[in-house]
């Protein structure tokens, strides 16, 4: 049987960074509360001219320079992301060509904050049939080119970043199991008013902006996040006490030590990366992967699971032994 493993991580963060001192000055905040309520200390924002491929581009460089690999190694590239830089031609066709991928599959896939999730499991699924050998995926956002800076309910939560890896087939199990899920009726808790068929010439206004019931996303979240997880250790037969990390979704410090608690997970046992980049939807999951991966946390041999939460709803999780 074919198996997938990751072979190679990376990661970008835009150069201006947010704090939440700066924030104190642009809306009725305060450190303390930003800090206490989300876990978010600082943010990093894209500059004007700077896109989501750019970003893309960056910490695909580095994942393929971990994972040893060439342009000409990737025969299919997966991106998770709801910034793209354009309508069309999709995001993942712009990134292949500026890298140098010769031509192949390339996807734009759109899940919220669930992105690198849904492209990861999509990329392992390719390999198992066979018709892939090396997947570079990747989750990326602009989320703060679609904020109201003058909301301090979403202004304080987000960031911009991109994070990716490589994935190849292997004869030992990496990806172990994954589990995607989605229910469309809590549209209105969590979304963007604006997309090409609806609205478009609102974009870019103040009538354009992220929508967010927030204490009722928190307990969607937490009970969802809990069983998407609970059912990844099921399927595979192995005991939360065998888990090495936990990478969740950086989305808010307190959603995150909910779903530890209610795994039976101590914190020690979790990534957490949410205070040096807020949430960055897609990219949180490969961002605390890379974080983690180079600063020794996770070893190859370890279990760690990934999973994520995102407007949709969406949410989605992976098993694997890195």
């Amino acid at each position: 049987m074919i198996h997938s493993k990751i072979s190679g991580t990376g990661r970008y963060l835009p150069e201006r960074v947010l704090t939440n001192f700066d924030l104190e000055k642009m809306v009725e905040t305060t450190d303390e509360w930003i800090r206490t309520r989300t876990g978010v200390e600082r943010r990093h924002v894209c500059a004007d001219d700077e896109t989501t491929s750019d970003m893309c581009v960056e910490a695909a460089k580095h994942a393929m320079e971990a994972a040893g690999k060439t342009p000409a190694d990737v025969d299919m590239v997966i991106i998770g992301t709801t910034t793209p830089d354009l309508i069309f031609p999709n995001i993942a066709t712009l990134v292949q060509h500026r890298l140098g991928i010769p031509a192949c599959p390339a996807i734009g896939l759109e899940a919220a904050c669930t992105g690198f999730i849904y492209a990861l499991t999509t990329a392992d699924k390719y390999i198992q049939t066979g018709d892939a050998k090396c997947v570079l995926v990747i989750g990326a956002e602009c989320i703060t080119k679609l904020l109201d800076w003058s909301d301090r309910n979403t202004c304080v939560l987000f960031g911009d970043g991109a994070g990716a890896v490589i994935l190849e087939a292997s004869e030992e199990p990496g990806i172990i199991g994954c589990h995607i899920g989605a229910d469309g009726q809590y549209l209105d808790l969590l979304y963007y008013p604006v997309g090409a068929s609806k609205e478009l010439q609102k974009a870019g206004t103040d009538e354009a902006a992220i929508m967010m019931a927030g204490k009722e996303v928190f307990k969607v979240a937490v009970s969802t996040l809990g069983d998407v997880a609970s059912r990844a250790l099921e399927a595979a037969g192995i005991e939360q006490s065998e888990l090495d990390w936990l990478i969740p979704h950086q989305a808010n410090v307190r959603i995150i030590q909910a779903t530890a608690k209610r795994l039976g997970l101590p914190m020690e046992k979790v990534i957490l990366t949410v205070q040096d980049h807020g949430n960055t939807s897609a990219a949180s999951v490969p961002l605390a992967l890379d974080v983690a991966v180079r600063d020794g946390r996770v070893k190859p041999g370890q279990l760690v699971l990934m999973e994520a939460f995102g407007g949709g709803f969406t949410w989605g999780s992976v098993l694997m032994r890195f």
